[in-house]
């Protein structure tokens, strides 16, 4: 009953909360306290002393970092190899853009690689034509059109024999010097000018049945087979070594007579071809169904669309129309 008559209300003494056996033993530890605490004990430092000695300068020297910025002189010497790199590919590109306008123009207006006549490669000049028989005539065509083609090379034959014959003759007699020259002008003249005017039109005309080409031919051919009888003939002092001359020369020098009469037996071979082969390019004509009328219109047609023409055309109507409305003086 004793504990029911304490003071409830009294100073309790004897209740001191530290002396708790808890707080006690932590205050009576011997840890060191956290005001003694030092985080950086002391430690040996010989071992580091040794390797890295400390700086005795209480400052460290500034150390000055480089620009990253280029300077004037790198960036114009940048900017010359940039413009100097883009000429380089400016004229590679011009290079490239020649190259392909001549192989363009090599072409020609069919748009394949002209093989005639067949150079080599290494060879400064470059083909002038396309020709392939198989290709661009006909079946019924071809046989005739290659044999206005052998007639032709025959006829480049005889032109140089005709020459060889006209000097060797001209070595025995002097007065034959005027026959060397003509043959010499004949030659020249008349390869390059029997291949233009009568062997590509015809070979035009088969190819696309072009009746201006037919007429064409026809004009030319006939004036070529005249001219070949007239070589056969062998007039003196005309440049050919046909039958008279070739009978005239055989009485002063049989070797060089016989040479002139090989040479007026070609041409009298060429007469006869060009005659045969006149008659049937005109009936293949025949049945082409060609007509004067259409050569007409193929003529026309070929003048209004050419370029010169209508550039001509064109400068020439200006001219008029700055003349009329000019006032006259």
């Amino acid at each position: 009953m004793s504990e029911f008559d304490s003071n409830p209300f009294a100073d309790p003494a004897n209740e001191n909360p530290f002396h708790d056996p808890s707080v006690t033993q932590v205050t009576n530890s011997t840890m060191e306290s956290v005001d003694q605490y030092n985080p950086f004990p002391s430690h040996s430092t010989d071992s580091l002393a040794a390797t890295t000695p400390a700086s005795t300068s209480p400052y460290q020297p500034a150390v000055l970092q480089p620009s990253s910025e280029p300077s004037p002189k790198a960036i114009a010497a940048a900017a010359q190899a940039n413009l100097l790199r883009q000429q380089e590919e400016l004229e590679r590109k011009a290079a490239e853009l020649d190259r392909r306008e001549l192989e363009l123009q090599s072409r020609g207006p069919t748009g394949k690689a002209n093989n005639w006549p067949p150079l080599p490669k290494s060879f400064p000049i470059k083909p002038c034509f396309y020709q392939d028989f198989s290709e661009d005539i006909p079946d019924e065509h071809r046989r005739v059109c290659k044999m206005i083609y052998y007639l032709w090379m025959f006829n480049c034959v005889t032109l140089f024999l005709n020459l060889l014959a006209c000097l060797a003759v001209f070595t025995t007699d002097a007065a034959y010097g005027v026959d060397f020259g003509l043959s010499i002008l004949w030659l020249i003249l008349f390869m390059p000018c029997s291949f233009l005017c009568w062997y590509r039109p015809v070979y035009k005309a088969f190819k696309s049945d072009s009746s201006f080409s037919f007429f064409f031919f026809f004009m030319v051919f006939f004036c070529q087979a005249v001219i070949f009888v007239i070589q056969a003939v062998g007039i003196p002092k005309w440049g050919n070594s046909g039958w008279i001359t070739a009978l005239t020369a055989v009485r002063s020098n049989t070797a060089v007579g016989a040479i002139m009469i090989v040479v007026a037996v070609f041409f009298t071979v060429c007469a006869a071809l060009s005659i045969i082969l006149l008659k049937m390019v005109h009936g293949n004509y025949r049945r082409t169904g060609a007509s004067f009328q259409k050569a007409q219109q193929e003529f026309s047609q070929g003048v209004f669309t050419n370029k010169s023409f209508q550039s001509v055309a064109a400068t020439a109507a200006s001219t008029a129309a700055q003349g009329a409305f000019q006032p006259n003086n």
